[in-house]
């Protein structure tokens, strides 16, 4: 996969990245989500240093990175159990047969 050098900022710091070409558009989405994030914490609460509200941001995107996988797990199951169920009612048919 060819490599891309970009440069990026982060709560007005930059950084210098090497990313997959194929992932530049995620990467500059998620740039400009956390620096909306970032944006929104300094309007709503006091800081004394961006460094706070890159960890309330952080710490916000963990929590949901957490809940998706813990909704993927539970849609996995149910569709592990309904192939399982499927398998079975196959297997029922064929032994009929």
């Amino acid at each position: 996969m060819p490599e891309l050098t970009v440069t990026v900022k982060i709560a007005e710091r930059p950084y210098r990245l090497r990313i997959n070409r194929e992932e530049e558009e995620n990467v500059r989405k998620a740039v400009a989500s956390l620096n909306e994030k970032i944006n929104q914490y300094a309007e709503l609460y006091a800081y004394k240093d961006k460094q706070d509200l890159i960890a309330m941001v952080a710490l916000q995107f963990a929590t949901a990175a957490i809940g998706y996988e813990d909704s993927a797990k539970v849609n996995d199951d149910a569709v592990i159990y309904k192939l399982q169920e499927i398998d079975l009612n196959i297997t029922n048919c064929l032994s009929k047969a």
